[in-house]
């Protein structure tokens, strides 16, 4: 089985592609414009075990926001493709994530319905260039794309960086374990997600 996806996105604000294969190695090329969320994507597909390359231009001249969105969106939507009909995922995850001062609780459902708990308080106003609140965009963009449950909450943490690093890490090790094959039916009693 090859759990693997490409897809581009085009709008008048933004173009991202982004290739993605779930049974990797963690090998990971992301060129955003903006190096936080480089970083971040770093963290995701590393912890997750994903091959990703991620490349998005977009009009940061007028504001991150469009392109940190269109970004989780476009990632979602190879994630979506490359599971398919999703027969044999473990479907659930969860854990606490610690990154020094910084814990983060992180669970997901690939459910098929999209919903997002994010119980994440601003705890810098910038990090480098990024603004912490586009965090929550991005995982808004990434659960409403690919109808996945998610709830991130921060249980602890001074330095932003940290708390949304940690919630990368988070969601990315949970990923992991819910992509995870193994069984051979649809993870659900009405036979489908």
């Amino acid at each position: 089985m090859s759990r693997r996806a490409e897809r581009h996105r085009r709008t008048k604000e933004t173009e991202v592609t982004v290739a993605l294969a779930i049974d990797g190695t963690g090998r990971v090329e992301a060129d955003t414009g903006i190096p936080f969320l480089d970083h971040m994507l770093d963290q995701l597909g590393t912890h997750a075990g994903f091959d990703l390359s991620v490349r998005a231009r977009g009009d940061l001249d007028v504001d991150l926001h469009h392109t940190v969105e269109d970004t989780g969106i476009t990632l979602v939507a190879a994630l979506a493709e490359a599971l398919g009909d999703k027969v044999g995922v473990r479907r659930f995850a969860s854990g606490c994530f610690p990154l020094d001062e910084a814990l983060m609780l992180v669970a997901l459902d690939l459910s098929g319905r999209p919903y997002l708990a994010y119980e994440v308080d601003p705890v810098a106003e910038w990090i480098g260039t990024f603004d912490p609140q586009l965090a929550e965009e991005f995982w808004r963009a990434f659960a409403f794309a690919s109808g996945i449950t998610l709830h991130l909450r921060s249980l602890a943490g001074r330095n932003g960086h940290h708390v949304i690093e940690a919630g990368f890490k988070g969601v990315a090790r949970c990923l992991r374990d819910a992509v995870r094959v193994e069984g051979a039916t649809v993870p659900s009693t009405k036979g489908a997600l």
